[in-house]
């Protein structure tokens, strides 16, 4: 059996992978859900007073994520949703994991593609740069379109309701909006041609309108390492919040059989 790291994205916390981490249990593995610095306290506790995860960047974050990982007695399978799947790309050029799967990913540096949902997306966020200062989050209204939008209004609002905080708005402005217009590597860089890395699986919702399905594969097809693996999955009809909404369980099927079939 294996070790599973699931990383959570942004706006959401380690509950997101509420549903994950009793299934993959049941299959006999060892799961770990670390949480962002600052994103260890509860939703209600983030939405109350989010000042203390305002200004958490991506380096302490990977830095935080690498010492977890280290710790752990062999290499594990990282999954990541979302801006997790930035993250996932992060460690897993850095030499972590057995394999990797992101789920809807964020792209990192490097990938120009900005459909027109995901401008609307996370228009809510860029559209005060004040806001590049402080967390972020978006309205019931706004959470709808950019992450359930295959949802019910009712089915949105309670998972808006479970989940929903907000997040660092400097990742959106600098990490997302910025980093393919700043000279030099940033901090979501990695080596798209570094041979040492293990198999990467993308999976990306095909209506997904934060995280597109023109962007994960553009993502994916960046990465030219000799005798690596990347492979893309698309999933016709399944919004961001795909690893939450009705059939998550064949999502969570094809993350984790993929990975142990691939894993180094």
């Amino acid at each position: 059996m294996s070790t599973v790291v699931l990383v959570h994205g942004l706006w959401v916390t380690p509950r997101s992978w509420e549903h994950w981490v009793p299934y993959y249990e049941a299959r006999g593995h060892t799961v770990i859900t670390p949480a962002y610095p600052g994103f260890e306290v509860e939703v209600e506790a983030l939405r109350a007073d989010p000042s203390p995860i305002a200004a958490v960047t991506v380096p302490e974050t990977v830095a935080h994520l690498e010492k977890i990982i280290t710790a752990l007695p062999e290499k594990p399978i990282i999954m990541g949703h979302s801006f997790g799947g930035t993250l996932t790309q992060l460690l897993l050029d850095r030499g972590h994991g057995a394999a990797g799967v992101v789920i809807n990913s964020a792209p990192p540096e490097g990938i120009r593609v900005n459909p027109p949902s995901q401008i609307r997306s996370l228009f809510p966020i860029l559209n005060n740069p004040a806001k590049r200062h402080r967390a972020a989050g978006f309205t019931p209204e706004q959470w709808h379109y950019a992450f359930t939008n295959t949802l019910s209004e009712e089915d949105s609002r309670a998972a808006y309701d479970r989940y929903a905080i907000p997040a660092p708005g400097s990742w959106v402005w600098a990490y997302g909006l910025l980093a393919n217009v700043t000279p030099g590597r940033q901090e979501t860089w990695v080596d798209f041609r570094n041979a040492g890395r293990a198999p990467l699986l993308f999976i990306a919702g095909g209506a997904d309108h934060i995280m597109p399905p023109s962007v994960n594969r553009s993502n994916a097809a960046h990465y030219k390492g000799e005798n690596t693996v990347t492979e893309y999955v698309e999933l016709p009809g399944r919004s961001h919040w795909t690893c939450a909404e009705p059939g998550w369980e064949q999502v969570a099927d094809r993350a984790l059989d993929w990975a142990l079939a691939h894993a180094r």
